[in-house]
């Protein structure tokens, strides 16, 4: 299984769509996923498909990068594996420097 990254997604589209996208181009999509925001739900403009066979993948992608969906460009390529720590975030200290005042 080949998980291709879909970047540039219009903030409406949902799973469906990009399914039905990638049909309509002739690849097969077995699943996708529409990233979404923590605390809103909105979608944050990019998802994932997989698609079974590298080879299909691989001609998907050089075939559908930069293709429309509903008026915007698609970025279709191979997604890159999740790194360790994910986006960072927390406290990261601060406070008063020797000689700062309050």
């Amino acid at each position: 299984m080949v998980r291709l990254y879909v970047g540039n997604l219009p903030f409406r589209a949902m799973e469906e769509d990009i399914l039905n996208w990638f049909a309509e181009a002739g690849y097969q999509a077995e699943q996708a996923s529409v990233v979404r925001d923590r605390t809103s739900g909105e979608s944050r403009g990019f998802g994932f498909a997989e698609i079974a066979d590298r080879a299909v993948a691989e001609e998907a992608i050089n075939a559908c990068n930069g293709r429309e969906m509903m008026g915007r460009a698609l970025v279709i390529n191979e997604a890159r594996p999740r790194t360790e720590g994910g986006a960072g975030g927390g406290y990261r200290g601060g406070g008063r420097r020797e000689g700062e005042r309050w």
